[in-house]
């Protein structure tokens, strides 16, 4: 029976690795469903216009999962088959501890990868802790490359904060991706921020403004009106059959181009069929997909009856639907904004 080094006493989780061996999860329709996302917090030090421009009302402290009953939940996903993760939040680094529980996550037995999203703005003195724990990857959020506009989008003049983070990431050794939103009005923005893969080993990836909470009212560019722009700057730019991470963007090289430039385009080009993931909030809710406001609330399962995890857990992501909904906003059902989902 193995226990993580680093949670002492840890007799729930050793318990479930001494009982069940670790398996492959399929839902209903045959997916294999190995990528979790956690998010550890709902708060954020960034007010992005299409996320959470108002901020968010602060929830009690009780209501949030502890980290762990987190690394309960990973652990029992691990029997199941769900061996990657991503640590997101809100803004995962501004919940004290972050760095530690990533360390635990990782230390998990049966854990094979853990990455962590981030706005950059507290990563340059951590990039190198993270690093040494055996982070796998780092993406950081960054939708202008200039002062004006993303102090416009985000609410705050850190751009040099951000820059920093990418930079120490890179120093720290590592694999560093930056996510752009394909905001409205966003054109210009485009070939600034692509250019961060020109001499770097660093992957920009342009996502389509999902319709949920504050991104419904600003649709912007799809995939192809985005390629169309970028291939202005590198005509060559082709696509690449490479899997660079866990999750679905398509990505495409050129030359000049050291990293590559991908799109997570769900909206105009639907992958619903190769989809991998499922969803864990910070208040323990865990959601099959994102635009339903269905979930398994693994909170009072977790608080209530502990040994009901392992079932809950199989059963919900069982359930999970066969395709989002995104085309048709009137069979939405999520109206929660990012920020409270796991964005």
């Amino acid at each position: 029976r193995r226990r993580c080094a680093l949670c002492p006493g840890c007799a729930i989780i050793g318990k479930i690795f001494g009982e069940r061996p670790a398996q492959t999860m399929r839902d209903q329709f045959g997916r294999t469903i190995d990528y979790m996302r956690l998010s550890i917090t709902d708060r954020c030090n960034l007010r992005c216009r299409y996320c959470m421009p108002n901020g968010v009302q602060p929830l009690p402290h009780g209501d949030i999962l502890s980290y762990e009953e987190l690394l309960q939940v990973a652990a029992t996903a691990v029997t199941l088959g769900i061996t990657r993760f991503k640590v997101t939040g809100g803004e995962p680094l501004v919940r004290r501890g972050c760095v530690d529980f990533v360390r635990r996550l990782k230390a998990l037995p049966g854990v094979e990868q853990v990455t962590l999203t981030t706005n950059g703005l507290l990563l340059a003195p951590l990039a190198g802790e993270l690093a040494a724990l055996g982070l796998d990857g780092v993406n950081i959020s960054l939708d202008a490359a200039d002062r004006r506009s993303y102090a416009a989008i985000t609410g705050f003049d850190g751009l040099d904060a951000v820059r920093a983070g990418i930079d120490a990431a890179l120093a720290a050794g590592l694999k560093t991706k930056l996510n752009c939103v394909l905001l409205a009005g966003c054109e210009d923005r485009l070939v600034p921020l692509a250019r961060y893969a020109e001499a770097r080993p660093i992957d920009v990836r342009f996502i389509e403004v999902m319709p949920i909470g504050a991104g419904a009212a600003q649709p912007g560019p799809g995939r192809d009106a985005a390629l169309a722009l970028l291939r202005a700057a590198w005509p060559n730019l082709h696509p690449v059959q490479e899997r660079r991470g866990n999750g679905p963007a398509r990505y495409y090289a050129a030359d000049g181009l050291t990293g590559r430039i991908g799109f997570i385009d769900a909206v105009s080009h639907k992958f619903c069929a190769r989809c991998n993931r499922v969803r864990l909030t910070s208040t323990g809710q865990l959601k099959p997909c994102l635009c339903y406001e269905a979930a398994a609330d693994l909170r009072a399962v977790l608080r209530g009856n502990p040994d009901a995890l392992t079932q809950t857990l199989r059963q919900a992501v069982f359930q999970k639907p066969r395709a989002h909904c995104f085309e048709d906003r009137t069979a939405i059902t999520e109206r929660r904004g990012m920020s409270q989902i796991g964005g």
